[in-house]
């Protein structure tokens, strides 16, 4: 069918089902109903991660834990719990929060007492408070309960929705930005350290603390946490040793090319070690001061994906290339225009890698 306005072949019903479909095939979930007596062992036992390294803290104050509680003893449904399972060979499969944080830490909170709250650094326990249909409550710890009303409690049943090891990867990055609620927004990074378990994501966290690379790149305060520095390592390997694979969407290139390293043997990832630690050692010499436009502000992106991947492409040319001292190329008409408005595109991304790479072999000096 084709659109009267622009001449533009549009979708037919039968295209958009098939499209529905083929996504669909992608995903799949298993459901169950855990006890909260369940919910907490399996916790304890670590078969449920309750934090993952994306999950900062515990938030909910002690009048929004104990409204579950009430809940919960009410009989009240609450919001299905939503989990991903994590597995790594010869290991347990454990099963990761994505949407449901603070739920389950309240009612682990109510529940557990004296050394099992410590194994979990959880402080005084829950005490209710603010309860508006059981009043009588308020001020009631766990223990503080008739028997039989703990036993009502500890067999209340939470739903748990599973996203099992059998959907796309992709599919599984997708569903975690969308379903995580828990008042922590979380980074396109974060997300990955969840989904991309494994060798190269362990490289990359282990080399996003190199003292060279923390002399390059500079982040916000409150950016230091959040996976910004980790995908700026990502970014490097990705741009460097897979920049024909990117189209336009970078989060689903560095995804593919996260996902892939994980397969790379100890001897590839001890070259990708060296050569980022050669590379940062003499961009911290380049820049002692930081990788800044202007020489102020914090370090952008799509600047440290040009620099450094121009500096390691210079490095593998001229392994013992000398200092750049003069880098005012980096605020030059042309290696803006290679670094603002539009710049997802290949051209962009070639071009101020390209750049980059003759300004340092050129010592600085290169046509603006």
């Amino acid at each position: 069918m084709v659109d009267d306005v622009w001449g533009i072949m549009k979708p037919t019903f039968q295209d958009m089902r098939s499209a529905l479909q083929a996504q669909r095939m992608k995903v799949s979930f298993d459901t169950y109903d855990l006890t909260c007596d369940e919910l907490t062992r399996r916790i304890l036992k670590k078969r449920i991660d309750i934090a993952p390294e994306y999950q900062r803290q515990f938030r909910w104050d002690d009048e929004r834990q104990s409204g579950l509680i009430e809940s919960v003893l009410l009989g009240i449904p609450v919001p299905n719990l939503f989990m991903a399972t994590s597995s790594t060979p010869d290991e347990a499969v454990v099963w990761e929060v994505v949407d449901g944080l603070q739920r389950s830490l309240s009612i682990v909170n109510f529940i557990l007492e004296g050394e099992q709250r410590e194994e979990l650094g959880l402080k005084a326990p829950l005490c209710l408070k603010g309860l508006s249909k059981l009043p009588e409550l308020n001020g009631c710890c766990f223990s503080d309960l008739p028997e039989d009303m703990r036993s009502i409690f500890l067999d209340r049943p939470i739903k748990v929705t599973v996203l099992n090891d059998k959907s796309d990867r992709q599919v599984r990055f997708d569903l975690f930005e969308r379903l995580n609620t828990g008042g922590i927004s979380l980074t396109s990074q974060e997300v990955r350290s969840c989904i991309y378990r494994g060798v190269f994501l362990d490289l990359i966290n282990e080399l996003s603390s190199n003292a060279d690379f923390r002399t390059v790149v500079v982040v916000p305060k409150n950016r230091q946490s959040d996976g910004s520095l980790q995908e700026y390592v990502l970014r490097f390997f990705a741009y460097l040793n897979g920049v024909e694979g990117f189209k336009h969407s970078v989060k689903e290139f560095l995804n593919s090319f996260i996902e892939k390293g994980n397969q790379y043997d100890e001897e590839l990832l001890d070259e990708y070690r060296d050569e980022f630690n050669r590379v940062m050692n003499y961009l911290a010499r380049c820049f002692p001061n930081g990788l800044k436009r202007g020489g102020k502000g914090s370090t952008p992106a799509n600047v440290f994906e040009g620099v450094s991947v121009g500096a390691a492409q210079a490095l593998r040319v001229c392994p013992q290339l000398e200092v750049c001292s003069k880098n005012n190329w980096i605020d030059s008409k042309a290696f803006r225009g290679y670094t603002t408005s539009a710049t997802n595109s290949l051209p962009k991304v070639k071009g101020r890698i390209a750049y980059a790479k003759e300004a340092f072999l050129n010592h600085g000096y290169i046509e603006p």
